[in-house]
């Protein structure tokens, strides 16, 4: 009998902790599930004008009104993606609110290029 046998009714409940917990990589279909269960968290923050469901407001509002999804979301995912997910969904908000605010400002776009981008050279 394993550590976790008298605590979960099935392997897959076992398995599914393991993955929540960190303990175990998600699969595929683990992952698939997780994104799911992602992306309507995103629609209920979405439908409710919340941003950052981790502190103040929104938090408060995403308890009450995104609750189904957010449990969801918490069991299907790892909680260390639940946490980074939340905290990319604001950064990315962030990082909008600043190009268009750039935008408006009349900023100039510029093409960056990378290593990778460089011209192969010519008859070198």
């Amino acid at each position: 009998m394993g550590l976790f046998s008298g605590f979960f009714a099935s392997e897959d409940e076992k398995r599914r902790e393991e993955v929540r917990t960190g303990a175990r990589a998600p699969d595929r279909s683990e992952r698939q599930r997780c994104w799911d269960a992602r992306d309507a968290f995103y629609r209920c923050l979405d439908q409710h004008d919340v941003v950052d469901a981790l502190t103040g407001e929104g938090r408060k509002v995403a308890d009450k009104k995104c609750a189904s999804e957010s449990k969801a979301f918490d069991a299907n995912c790892a909680s260390a993606w639940v946490t980074y997910f939340k905290r990319y969904r604001v950064a990315e908000y962030k990082k909008k609110q600043t190009f268009e605010r750039l935008e408006r400002e009349g900023a100039n776009k510029i093409a960056i290029q990378g290593p990778g981008d460089a011209p192969e050279s010519k008859g070198a």
